[in-house]
């Protein structure tokens, strides 16, 4: 399944769908960033997707970080809630254009080394200096530019 990213684009397609999201900022012990490399787009993000019926966003948060990266985490904090309507996410195997509506949380890592999955072709620990590098959507610098300028409240949008 592919997965197109739209901002700020007219010619998007129109949302069909709203699901509850989480993204999760896990650290090291040397500050580094876990980051997925997405099997459906290519680009790096950080780990985390839809919330399950029956689970709490923070219990969804948690089980994404370690079904993509098989890392054991534990939520400790908000960077913030990201539902633009002008950023809608298609997966084009069937026809789903999802509105943004993400939770960014912050969490420490328990246990696990970084793994790939199906939904993930590479799981490494980021240093910040070297975020640069990667080809990532704009969306996704936006939550990790954030945590990183340390805020002392969360982002509202």
């Amino acid at each position: 399944m592919a997965r197109i990213d739209y901002l700020d684009d007219p010619d998007a397609p129109e949302a069909n769908s709203l699901v509850p999201s989480a993204n999760v900022v896990v650290c090291d012990d040397r500050g580094r960033i876990l980051l997925i490399r997405r099997t459906d787009n290519g680009n790096w993000a950080l780990p985390g997707g839809g919330m399950d019926l029956g689970e709490t966003i923070v219990q969804a948060a948690e089980r994404e970080v370690l079904e993509e990266t098989g890392v054991r985490c534990r939520v400790t904090g908000l960077v913030g809630i990201y539902t633009n309507p002008r950023h809608v996410l298609e997966y084009t195997s069937n026809g789903e254009v999802r509105q943004e509506f993400s939770i960014v949380f912050t969490a420490d890592r328990l246990a696990g080394e970084p793994t790939p999955s199906s939904e993930s072709s590479m799981v490494e620990w980021v240093d910040p200096a070297d975020l640069g590098r990667l080809t990532m959507h704009p969306s996704m610098r936006q939550r990790i530019d954030r945590y990183l300028a340390g805020a002392d409240h969360p982002y509202l949008g």
